[in-house]
């Protein structure tokens, strides 16, 4: 059992299920791997070695009984800091919510949980889930287990780290604005997120989130493989009537044509060319599996989807946030915050009802595209993943993260949704493709996606060295 940690998720869950091994030799092996690599990332800031084995005690003696412990039989995973877990403080990554210790699971939490999975610990995110970088004040920073010297992503990049260097078979993430998507990228695996209301979730220890919020953030999984994926997106889907936004929408939608379009420079996008070298190559993979894949110039608006989704999620309250950012201060949501006061300080009631309007607009265009062309490629990022921390050196370096996650802000403005899927590397760089399918349509996504995993090489587990 001594590399059980290696294995898939879908693997794993099969063994445990068979009893050739235990849920606990499972987790015993997780918390192993945890104990030897995370030091060097910091990517899991809080775990409780007895409570896994407790979950994983819970598995084994339904198996005995001769139950289904759920679909995640034993699985060792990971949840993100800022949602509720009971007993453990939903902290966010910050230090104001230290002492903010959920007293009821997430739902998100709970159907992981219903579904077998053993979380093995919770993992880090920048100061409010702010910046596309992981660090804060509280838990410390993130590394990239693959190139230290990177940005393991944000605002999921504890699990994308975690889960790149074989912490847990599966990690949850939450994206409103590229959360999953860019620490999939940057670490060098998959990410998928959902679309809007596809994946319940709330935090009842903390308010309610505003409109904004409430509306495009959404929860999902990262994983080393796109069946990983598929079967976490089945276990956190399960219905809980806590979240008003979730959609019974079944996980397999009506057969769609295998026909997808490529898009390298969407809305003008200065794409780097190891990132469309990428595209075209996921691109050549998809048509030699007997995809009609078309080049196109141009899509619906994404660059005015991302600015409008940049007003809605961070106007809804912006002097609150910079207040609370600055009471905590956090140099980096700081800075992520007053980067954009230009487009969000002067919202008002009439102002914002226009965005909403346009959003509507926005979203049937999408549809009606996607309608079309029911996959489409676009890069996840301008750029290869950035040198760490980049966001804190002046205005252009700012800018330029930014501009370069344009296709991240955008699409959750429509509730569509994404999927980040590793292509290797380009130098000493981990680079990955973007798949988008329409509303619902995460099953288009990871087809598309397990055909352009099957013709390249698999995701390789990252073995983090010192700083």
């Amino acid at each position: 059992m001594s590399e059980l940690w290696r294995l898939s998720a879908v693997e794993l869950a099969a063994r445990i299920r068979r009893r050739d091994v235990s849920a606990v030799e499972a987790t015993q092996n997780a918390l192993a791997r945890l104990q030897a690599v995370n030091p060097l990332i910091n990517a899991v800031v809080d775990h409780r070695p007895d409570d896994a084995l407790a979950q994983a005690a819970e598995v084994d003696r339904a198996l005995a009984r001769g139950e289904d412990p759920g679909a995640l039989a034993g699985v060792p995973v990971t949840v993100k800091v800022n949602v509720d877990q009971a007993g453990y403080a939903t902290t966010n990554g910050v230090t104001l919510q230290k002492d903010v210790v959920a007293s009821v699971n997430n739902p998100v939490v709970d159907n992981l949980r219903r579904a077998g999975a053993v979380i093995i610990g919770r993992t880090n995110t920048p100061a409010f889930s702010l910046r596309w970088f992981t660090g804060n004040r509280l838990h410390g920073d993130t590394l990239n287990p693959r190139n230290p010297s990177l940005t393991p992503g944000g605002s999921s990049g504890g699990a994308a780290s975690a889960v790149a260097a074989g912490i847990g078979h599966l990690a949850h993430g939450t994206d409103i604005a590229g959360s999953i998507r860019y620490p999939a990228y940057a670490c060098g695996v998959h990410g998928l997120r959902p679309s809007l209301g596809r994946v319940a979730a709330f935090n009842a220890a903390l308010p309610e989130r505003t409109i904004g919020g409430q509306i495009t953030a959404v929860s999902g999984p990262l994983a080393r493989s796109i069946a990983d994926l598929r079967l976490g997106l089945a276990a956190m889907a399960a219905p809980d009537p806590r979240d008003p936004w979730w959609v019974p929408a079944p996980l397999t939608g009506p057969a769609a044509p295998r026909r997808a379009a490529l898009c390298l420079s969407p809305d003008g996008m200065d794409t780097e060319p190891a990132v469309v070298k990428a595209l075209q190559d996921a691109a050549r993979r998809l048509s030699e599996a007997g995809w009609a894949v078309d080049t196109v110039d141009q899509v619906p608006p994404l660059r005015e989807a991302a600015d409008l989704q940049i007003r809605m999620w961070m106007a809804d309250g912006y002097e609150g946030m910079v207040e609370v950012a600055r009471k905590e201060g956090d140099r980096g949501a700081l800075t992520a915050l007053e980067g954009q006061r230009a487009r969000v300080a002067d919202m008002d009631m009439a102002k914002f009802s226009a965005v909403l309007t346009r959003r509507a607009t926005l979203t049937r265009l999408w549809e009606l595209f996607l309608a079309q062309y029911p996959v489409l490629l676009l890069p996840v990022s301008a750029e290869l993943p950035f040198t760490d921390n980049l966001d804190l050196q002046g205005d252009a370096a700012y800018e330029r993260v930014w501009r370069a996650q344009m296709t991240q802000i955008g699409l959750p403005f429509m509730g569509l949704p994404g999927l980040s899927v590793a292509m290797g590397s380009a130098g000493d760089r981990p680079v990955g493709v973007q798949v988008v399918a329409g509303r619902y349509r995460e099953d288009l996504c990871l087809a598309a996606g397990e055909a352009i995993e099957a013709a390249g090489p698999m995701v390789t587990l990252a073995e983090p060295v010192a700083r």
